[in-house]
C-alpha cells in the first residue's frame, strides 16, 4: 500500500494487488472466496458425511443436530483464528435498512483459570443481542429487550477484514423472545420456500414429477455516486440524509451523455480495484462495472446467485461501498437521489426461477413442451404482478424513491410489465386465439415459439420507464431503490408469483384428467391466465401522461408517494396472499408497515431539519454579508457620483433574502403544526406521513427554490456550502 496526496492536501491510498507467496501477482481465482468459510473449506476440516449434510440443508433446509453443529463452530473457529480472526459475530439484517452485528472474542477460561479459545456449537446456533433499540413496528413493547440471532446455515460464514484484526461474521436470522421475525431475513426465506412449494406443484401438473424443487436466482446492479469526501463533510444534507437538500445545478450536467460508460476516473479507478479485490475474497462475484448517466455515478453487477446470498452480498458491497470509499477520501452517496437535476440511482433486482435440474423457468426452450412450461410460468408471474401490484410498490417506498420514480430513467410509481413486442404479439395472439389448429404442438409452431430462444435474445428489448420488465430470460424489478435492503421487496415479489403458480395449479388441475393435463388443455389455461391480466402489460412509455391516463382506465394504481403506497397495507384483502402463502403473518405486515412509516417520518424530518440549519446558520448569514458589501458599495458609489450596479445587485439580492426569509418562516410554521401533539403516535404515523408528504415536503421544495436562485446570485468563495459544480465535476 503506498499513500498520495490528492491536490486538496487529502492523503488517499493506492492499494498493492494481491500477490502468492512466490511474489508473483495473484489472480482474481487465486484468491477469490479464501476469507469465506464455504464447503470447500469446510471439506479440510469436516468428514465427507457432515459436509454432505451441511450442503443438503444450504440448498434444501432442514435443521443442524447439537453434534454437527458443535463440529462446525469447532473447524469454524480453528479456520477463522489460523486466518488471524479474534471475534465473532451473528450478522443480521434488522428492519434498519442496514445490517447489525455484536462482537464477541474467541477468549474463555478454563476451570483453572487459564485462557483459552472457545466457540461452541451453542454459540454459533444462537445468539443473544439487545432488541430494544431496533425497529418492530409495535410488535414488541419496549421494555421487552431481549431479542435472539440465529445461524442461517444457508448463507457461508466469512471473514471481515479490518485494519488491525478479522471477525468471523455468521449470517443470521433476528427474532423476538416470543418468536416474532424482526428482520428481513425471515420473510425472504419463507417466501422462498412458499414460491418453491408453488412452483414444484404447477410442474407436477404438467407432469414434470421429477422436480422436487425451485430456487429463486438474483443479479443485483447497484448503483451509487461517489464525491470527494472533504467536500460531502461540508455539507450538513449530504453528512446527515444522503442528499443534497438544496443546490443549483451547473451549467452542464448529463446533457451531453458523455459519462455513460465513459472513462473511469483514476481515482475512481483505485478505490474500485480494491473494493473489488475485497469483495472478491469475500466470494462475492462483481463481474461488470461502468460510469452511469449521471457525473460521479457509477455501477456494479454480479453474477446470478440464490436469493438469499445474492441480498446477503448486496448488503456486504453496500458496506465495502462505503468502507473501500473512506480509505481513497471518497464518500459513497447510496440515496436514491443525492442530486437534483441528474439521474437517480437504483437497485434493479434481475430476477428468475430455476427448477431442481436446473432448468431457467423462465428461459424459453426449444421444444413445445419446453415453450409450454415456460409460457405457463410466464403467465403465473403475469397474474402475481397482476394481483399484487399495489403491494409491490409499497414494497420499494422509501423518501429517497419518492425523488426518483417516474423521472431520469427511473420507473414511474405506477407497476406494470414489460414483455417486449415479439412476446407480446405472441401473448395477444394466445388471447385472441389467432392459431389455425387447436393442437397445442402446431400452435407454438404457428406463434413462433418454436424458436422463441433465439429470436428473443435480439427481439426484446428493454424499457428503462418500466418497473417490472422481462428481458430474455429473467424479469428486472428496476423500481428496487438503490439504497433498499433488497430482501424485502423480493420477499413480497417471491409471495406474488407464488401465489400466481399456486393459481395457476388449481386452474390446471380443475381442467385436467387423472391430476395433470394436456399441452392443449394447458395452452388453454394460459390463454385465459393471459386474458385475465392483459392490463398489467404496457409496451410504451412509462413517463408519458397518456401512460398515466390509460392506466387509470385500466384501474391501475398510481401512487407516487410512500404514504400513499403504505395505505395498501391497510387493505386486508389485498395483503391476504402474504399470509395464505405464509411468508408473513398479520403481525408482521402490521409491524413492517408501522417501521415503514416511522422511517420515512423521520427521514423527511431529517431532510427539514437540516435544510433549515443550513439556512439559519449558512445560507442567511452569507448572503446577507455579501447583500452589506454591495449596500456599501451602492453608498460610496452614491456619494462619488460612479455609476455602479452595486444597487440593482443589493436590490435583488435583497429580495432574493426575503423570499428564502419568507419560505423559511412557512416551512418552520407548518413543521410545528404537524409534528405537535400526536404526531408519532404509532396510531397516527399514516396521518403523519401524509401531511409531511403533503403540507411539508412542498414547503421544502419552496424554500429550495428560492435558496437555489440565491445560491446564483452570491459569490462561489462567500458561498457556505460546496456547489454542485464542485462535488459532480472535483475530480478526474
Amino acid at each position: 500500500m503506498s499513500v498520495n496526496t490528492t491536490s486538496h492536501g487529502l492523503q488517499v491510498r493506492t492499494f498493492d494487488v494481491p500477490r502468492n507467496q512466490d511474489g508473483s501477482v495473484a489472480r482474481v481465482v487465486d484468491y477469490y472466496g479464501c476469507n469465506v468459510f464455504d464447503l470447500k473449506a469446510m471439506a479440510k476440516k469436516l468428514s465427507n458425511q457432515d459436509v454432505e449434510t451441511i450442503a443438503r440443508v444450504m440448498k434444501f433446509g432442514g435443521r443442524i443436530d447439537a453434534g454437527l453443529a458443535e463440529r462446525v463452530a469447532a473447524s469454524a473457529r480453528q479456520w477463522a483464528i489460523e486466518k488471524g480472526a479474534t471475534h465473532y459475530c451473528h450478522w443480521f439484517q434488522p428492519q434498519t435498512g442496514a445490517t447489525a452485528e455484536k462482537h464477541d472474542c474467541f477468549l474463555w477460561f478454563d476451570r483453572s483459570g487459564n485462557p483459552i479459545e472457545r466457540f461452541t456449537g451453542r454459540e454459533l446456533l444462537q445468539g443473544e443481542p439487545d432488541a430494544s433499540s431496533f425497529p418492530s413496528g409495535g410488535i414488541r413493547s419496549t421494555f421487552e429487550a431481549r431479542g435472539y440471532t440465529g445461524w442461517d446455515p444457508s448463507s457461508p460464514m466469512f471473514l471481515v477484514e479490518a485494519e488491525n484484526g478479522r471477525t468471523l461474521y455468521i449470517p443470521s436470522v433476528f427474532l423476538s423472545y416470543h418468536g416474532e421475525a424482526l428482520d428481513l431475513k425471515i420473510p425472504l426465506l419463507r417466501s422462498n420456500d412458499a414460491l418453491s412449494t408453488a412452483a414444484t406443484r404447477l410442474l407436477h401438473t404438467l407432469g414434470e414429477k421429477a422436480v422436487t424443487g425451485v430456487t429463486t436466482n438474483l443479479g443485483l446492479e447497484q448503483e451509487f455516486f461517489v464525491v470527494d469526501r472533504h467536500l460531502a463533510l461540508r455539507r450538513p444534507d449530504l453528512t446527515l440524509t444522503g442528499r443534497s437538500v438544496f443546490g443549483k445545478m451547473p451549467a452542464k450536467g448529463q446533457e451531453l451523455e458523455d459519462h455513460y460508460f465513459a472513462h473511469i476516473p483514476s481515482r475512481v479507478q483505485a478505490y474500485l480495484n480494491e473494493l473489488e479485490i475485497e469483495l472478491y475474497k469475500l466470494g462475492v462475484p462483481v463481474k461488470t462495472r461502468h460510469n452511469e448517466v449521471a457525473p460521479c455515478q457509477f455501477e456494479i453487477a454480479p453474477i446470478f446467485e440464490g436469493a438469499n446470498v445474492a441480498c446477503d452480498h448486496n448488503l456486504l458491497l453496500m458496506k465495502m461501498l462505503r468502507t473501500v470509499a473512506s480509505r481513497h477520501g471518497f464518500m459513497v452517496l447510496l440515496n436514491e437521489k443525492p442530486f437534483q437535476g441528474v439521474n437517480g440511482s437504483g437497485k434493479h433486482a434481475n430476477w428468475s426461477i430455476a427448477d431442481s435440474t436446473g432448468r431457467n423457468l423462465l428461459d424459453p426452450g426449444q421444444t413445445p413442451h419446453e415453450n409450454i412450461v415456460f409460457l405457463t410460468f410466464l403467465a403465473a408471474t403475469l397474474w402475481g404482478i397482476h394481483d399484487h401490484a399495489d403491494v409491490l410498490r409499497a414494497s420499494i417506498a422509501s423518501a429517497g424513491n419518492d425523488h426518483r420514480l417516474g423521472a431520469n430513467e427511473a420507473p414511474p410509481a405506477i407497476i406494470s410489465a414489460f414483455l417486449g413486442e415479439m412476446l407480446d404479439k405472441i401473448l395477444t395472439a394466445i388471447e385472441v386465439g389467432q392459431t389455425h389448429t387447436a393442437s397445442a404442438e402446431k400452435a407454438m409452431i404457428e406463434l413462433g415459439v418454436s424458436h422463441l430462444q433465439e429470436l428473443l435474445k435480439d427481439n426484446t428489448d428493454r424499457n428503462r420507464t418500466s418497473p417490472f420488465a422481462f428481458t430474455g430470460n429473467k424479469f428486472e424489478f428496476r423500481a428496487v431503490g438503490s439504497s433498499a435492503s433488497v430482501g424485502y421487496p423480493v420477499s413480497i415479489l417471491n409471495a406474488a408469483v407464488a401465489s400466481g403458480c399456486a393459481k395457476m395449479a388449481d386452474l390446471i388441475q380443475a381442467k385436467s384428467k387423472g391430476g395433470t393435463i394436456s399441452a392443449d388443455g394447458a395452452l388453454a389455461v394460459i390463454r385465459e391466465v393471459v386474458t385475465k391480466t392483459k392490463k398489467i402489460r404496457f409496451e410504451g412509455n412509462g413517463y408519458s401522461q397518456e401512460w398515466r391516463d390509460e392506466a387509470a382506465k385500466r384501474g391501475l394504481s398510481n401512487f407516487p408517494t410512500t404514504p400513499e403506497a403504505l395505505d395498501v397495507f391497510n387493505d386486508k384483502a389485498k395483503v391476504a396472499f402474504l399470509t395464505e402463502t405464509k411468508v408473513m403473518s398479520n403481525a408482521d405486515v402490521e409491524s413492517r408497515q408501522a417501521v415503514q412509516f416511522e422511517r420515512y417520518i423521520k427521514q423527511r424530518l431529517i431532510e427539514i431539519n437540516v435544510g433549515i440549519e443550513m439556512v439559519q446558520t449558512g445560507v442567511l448569514p452569507a448572503s446577507m454579508s455579501y447583500l452589506s458589501l454591495l449596500m456599501g458599495v451602492a453608498k460610496d458609489g452614491a456619494a462619488l457620483q460612479v455609476s455602479s450596479p452595486a444597487l440593482r445587485l443589493a436590490q435583488e439580492m435583497g429580495a432574493q433574502c426575503a423570499r428564502v426569509e419568507t419560505a423559511l418562516i412557512a416551512l418552520k410554521t407548518t413543521l410545528d403544526k404537524v409534528t405537535s401533539g400526536d404526531a408519532m403516535d404509532h396510531h397516527h404515523l399514516s396521518k403523519t406521513a401524509t401531511a409531511i408528504a403533503v403540507q411539508l415536503m412542498p414547503k421544502l421544495e419552496d424554500l429550495r427554490t428560492a435558496v437555489d436562485t440565491l445560491e446564483g446570485l452570491v459569490p462561489s468563495d462567500k458561498w457556505p456550502f460546496p456547489h454542485y459544480q464542485d462535488l459532480l465535476f472535483g475530480f478526474e
